[in-house]
């Protein structure tokens, strides 16, 4: 069952580029600036977007994307109003993959059924709950997969071979590579122990594999990409859209990031 993302991947491979993966949590700073940041990111160059569901208690994620469900929650955004931005964004773009990433309370308070089959009718082509192993993913797996969505799993520098194993048999779409242990936004990828890491797990998946947790510069960016069918960025934007003055002003700089971020990986891709 193909959907946008395995779409876009193939895309990608074809045309020898590593994908560009952008996240923002939805409803930061307020629900109003969300779908005119989305927009921003692709114009930029983003090749998937990673729409966060904002969550009181995260394990994962850094102060910077902390701040940012704080936000979101104090402006009154929850599971169906992300629901609602997408099928917003979906009015105008009809291409780029979406990624719902958070996790599994929301989802759980909602029903997984009735979760997947309004997350897909909404436009979202994937899920990634941050906190469910693929051991209890079962069910939620059965209800995404029905709905025509792929559902993303995080792997880390730690995994085993019987937790890749696991992975591979719920995950679909790509999978996501946690480059450094920790947080989100509080170290930065080491692009020499990537290399390595990501072709075995290229191989141990049969899938694309994103890298993501470390990586906020350009040139960060651009190494990476070298290695791995995607780069994944999340805090450096959560950043801007922070210190934005206003929404168009933030949009603007979004924009121009995402820009230069995909330029240096394309530079460096069409060098290598």
């Amino acid at each position: 069952m193909n959907n946008r993302i395995e779409s876009r991947f193939a895309a990608l491979a074809s045309q020898g580029r590593s994908g560009l993966v952008t996240f923002i949590t939805a409803g930061d700073p307020h629900p109003d600036a969300t779908l005119a940041y989305m927009h921003a990111l692709v114009r930029g160059g983003a090749d998937v977007v990673e729409l966060g569901v904002p969550f009181s208690d995260p394990m994962a994620d850094g102060p910077i994307i902390q701040r940012a469900s704080e936000r979101a929650l104090a402006g009154g955004m929850n599971l169906r109003k992300v629901l609602a931005l997408v099928e917003a964004f979906r009015r105008t773009d009809q291409t780029t993959p979406v990624v719902l990433m958070g996790y599994l309370n929301p989802i759980e308070r909602m029903g997984y059924e009735i979760f997947a089959s309004a997350a897909a009718a909404a436009g979202a082509d994937g899920v990634l709950t941050v906190d469910l192993p693929p051991e209890e993913a079962g069910p939620l797996h059965g209800a995404v997969r029905a709905a025509g969505m792929s559902q993303i799993f995080l792997l880390a520098p730690t995994s085993s071979a019987a937790r890749v194993a696991a992975v591979r048999e719920f995950a679909n779409g790509f999978v996501y590579y946690v480059s450094v242990n920790g947080v989100t936004g509080e170290k930065s990828a080491e692009a020499t122990a990537v290399l390595s890491r990501v072709s075995e797990l290229k191989a141990a998946t049969g899938l694309p594999v994103g890298v993501g947790f470390g990586v906020r510069t350009a040139a960060a960016a651009a190494a990476v990409a070298l290695t791995s069918d995607a780069v994944i960025v999340g805090s450096a934007l959560i950043e801007i859209i922070e210190n934005a003055n206003d929404v168009p002003a933030g949009a603007s700089a979004l924009e121009a990031f995402a820009h230069g971020l995909r330029l240096a990986m394309d530079d460096t891709r069409a060098a290598a």
